[in-house]
């Protein structure tokens, strides 16, 4: 016998599934969230913030990979914002729907999903040996701003093309120039999903490994320019946990990473907001 229902129930059963997977993905993220924390929280000290690893990392702290981390995921973001930026902008206010426009669109979404190994061997051959630059954080920088472009052109786009024409229109109307329009009208209104974007790559950055254990290196030691090879917080969570070093330290670098990456997006979101604000008071 078959059991038919209603299109009423049939609704009800779709939207309790989609609920049932939304919340268990929110609680499986959550789990993995506080257990690293609970794990590492303890582990996080004045000492272990500011000492440099010793003996493999298996005492002393994490300073220098913490410098090294932000070194590494400052120079890949001030490198590519004005590319990145510029490209969604070109695309989406100064040219039409080309064949040329097409390709690049498809460029940006096909690089947007290769394996962050890719990037990584590309950045060891090209970086590292073709050009002389060596295991550096300059190496890893430019790899890392190759690996994220293709996020931030997307991302920036689909905020641009999100603001309403209508606000363009009377722009233009009032007399303003294409390039008033852009700077004070559609730049403003695209700011909170292009610094989305931008913060969705510093994320990636933050917690990349692959990629930069084979361009910016894994020495211990402070990095004194961009020049100099250094380790990253992932690539230390990766050697700690991977040859049991130090589960300990590596709990604690995990908790670490976490802390940053919400600490970032909440500052950002909130200076955003607060500029937006002003924008709009004006």
């Amino acid at each position: 016998m078959k059991l038919k229902l209603t299109p009423v129930q049939s609704e009800k059963i779709v939207k309790v599934l989609i609920w049932t997977i939304a919340l268990s993905i929110i609680a499986l993220l959550l789990f993995i969230i506080v257990y690293l924390l609970i794990k590492g929280i303890p582990v996080i000290n004045w000492q272990f913030l500011t000492d440099i690893p010793r003996s493999m990392g298996r005492t002393g702290g994490i300073s220098s990979t913490i410098v090294g981390t932000f070194m590494v995921t400052g120079l890949a973001i001030i490198l590519v914002i004005p590319f990145g930026i510029g490209t969604a902008f070109y695309l989406a206010e100064y040219t039409k729907e080309t064949i040329v426009t097409r390709i690049i669109r498809f460029s940006a979404e096909s690089l947007a999903g290769i394996p962050s190994i890719v990037y990584g061997l590309f950045g060891f051959i090209f970086f590292v040996i073709i050009l002389g630059l060596g295991w550096s954080i300059l190496s890893g920088g430019l790899t890392l701003a190759i690996m994220i472009l293709p996020t931030v052109i997307r991302t920036s786009e689909e905020a641009i093309l999100a603001v309403p024409k209508i606000y363009r229109e009377v722009s233009f109307s009032l007399g303003a120039t294409k390039w008033q329009t852009i700077s004070r009208v559609v730049f403003p209104s695209a700011l909170l999903g292009i610094v989305n974007g931008i913060i969705l790559s510093v994320g990636r950055c933050v917690a990349e490994a692959a990629a930069v254990y084979l361009t910016a290196g894994f020495v211990l030691r402070m990095p004194n320019s961009i020049f100099a090879s250094t380790r990253t917080m992932a690539v230390h969570f990766y050697i700690l946990a991977s040859e049991g070093i130090s589960m300990e330290n590596a709990y604690g670098t995990a908790a670490l990473l976490i802390i940053f990456i919400l600490l970032i997006n909440v500052v950002a979101n909130t200076l955003v907001n607060r500029f937006i604000a002003k924008s709009l008071k004006r």
